[in-house]
């Protein structure tokens, strides 16, 4: 299966027995990136009674996880949100649910099931893209390569993130790791060796 992302943010609002359940979910691929979006829907909403969140960074055995309940009954909402969230498949992606308390207490169960439905809901609704692995080479070369050298980078999905001019000119670029290979060995056949190529991985 492929490793899925959430495209974009949403949100999704449920009431229960008077609460109000307002679910943001957005795209995290580093924990410091999920932190900083539960504390932006902190900011956004501070006079609501629980701000619960769960996130799931990575996929499969390289996940980092976290989550809270946040005032609630230990155990009756940040658990269940993430046990969902975990169960859809999901990375890199983080929920926050904030509730506003509407007088009538929902009791253990009634906590478990708001929580986790509100995470289901905000899931249903979320566009999934597929997370593609890609590194970064460092290429350098003669100044009459530079333009050819583009050109072929061009046909790939690929982007050039820094060049420098000095004796030579390199180029840092990031590409799919399925493409880094035949990249470089078009490039070499192309300069006739000419060019040098080293990998680097992505911060």
């Amino acid at each position: 299966m492929p490793n899925e992302i959430p495209a974009g943010p949403v949100t999704v609002e449920l009431r229960v027995s008077n609460s109000r359940f307002i679910t943001h979910l957005a795209p995290a691929a580093e924990v410091v990136t999920a932190r900083a979006f539960i504390a932006s829907i902190r900011a956004k909403m501070p006079d609501a009674n629980h701000h619960v969140y769960a996130y799931v960074i990575g996929h499969g055995g390289t996940t980092t996880l976290g989550m809270s309940d946040d005032g609630e009954p230990s155990g009756t909402a940040g658990r269940p949100a993430l046990a969902v969230l975990k169960g859809s498949g999901l990375g890199d992606v983080v929920v926050v649910v904030t509730r506003y308390f509407g007088g009538t207490l929902l009791g253990t169960g009634g906590l478990v099931h708001a929580y986790g439905d509100s995470v289901k809901a905000v899931l249903a609704e979320v566009v999934r893209v597929e997370k593609i692995a890609r590194c970064r080479l460092l290429m350098v070369m003669p100044y009459p390569l530079y333009e050819g050298v583009k050109r072929q980078l061009a046909g790939f999905d690929s982007s050039i993130d820094n060049e420098e001019f000095g004796t030579d000119v390199t180029l840092t670029v990031t590409v799919r790791v399925a493409d880094a290979h035949t990249i470089e060995a078009l490039l070499i056949e192309q300069t006739a060796g000419t060019i040098e190529i080293l990998h680097t991985d992505l911060d």
